[in-house]
């Protein structure tokens, strides 16, 4: 479905992303974890075409997706849930999810916004909230149920678990699986190792923009490289 080749991105002279090439099949999860600066969330924005890169190649289902302005590549069904929710604060959650449907007609909007509501009831409450006076826990929602709007067949997710409580943490993982059984692939970005080897299928390890190990999810929680650098082992 997804296949990343080589790729290099800058910031400035800053050297993010140092030749990373990974693939994503379709009705996987596939996780990619390591310290902060690894080049993790700058591999996801070069996916979605928040960032240009420099050399490389990116291709979604068979097509190039370089040449491709950022909402172009959501329209061929690659949805991006940044880090930090990024949520429109002054915008109600209505308007929040609807913006994350600007490609869709009106009438599916709406059907798509009803599907979101059944998949977070809480958002369904919280309707004519604005975004800036949900919780931490309904803002990830909220981000979440935006990137959906699209109707992807890729979700990409950043750090979808920082700065939330453990309870509300395994309620968002818990969708995300139940998303993932639906049918819906998933690359994620998470600084919990343990939650994201557990639900994964398969997992990259970056290091200072590179990838260093990849494998099955469950082979990777037991390498004794990773238990000692991410698993506190």
């Amino acid at each position: 479905m997804l296949s990343v080749d080589n790729i290099e991105l800058f910031y400035g002279q800053v050297h993010a992303v140092k030749g990373v090439s990974l693939t994503v099949n379709a009705g996987e999860i596939v996780t990619l974890i390591g310290a902060n600066g690894a080049g993790k969330s700058s591999t996801l924005k070069a996916i979605s075409g928040v960032h240009p890169t420099k050399a490389g190649s990116i291709t979604f289902r068979g097509e190039p997706l370089q040449s491709l302005p950022a909402h172009a590549i959501v329209g061929r069904g690659i949805s991006h849930c940044p880090e930090g929710r990024r949520i429109f604060y002054e915008l109600t959650v209505r308007e929040n999810l609807l913006m994350g449907g600007f490609l869709l007609s009106g009438t599916t909007a709406l059907e798509r916004l009803e599907t979101v509501m059944e998949l977070f009831p809480r958002l369904r409450e919280r309707l004519t909230q604005l975004g800036g006076t949900l919780s931490g826990g309904e803002q990830q929602m909220l981000a979440i149920g935006r990137a959906l709007m699209s109707n992807p067949a890729l979700l990409m997710l950043d750090e979808p678990s920082l700065g939330l409580a453990p309870l509300v943490v395994e309620k968002i993982f818990q969708r995300v699986v139940e998303l993932n059984q639906g049918g819906l692939t998933v690359l994620l970005v998470e600084q919990n190792a343990h939650i994201a080897l557990g639900i994964s299928h398969r997992a990259y390890v970056l290091e200072t923009g590179r990838v260093i190990l990849s494998g099955q999810s469950a082979d990777l929680a037991l390498d004794e490289r990773v238990q000692k650098a991410y698993l506190g082992g």
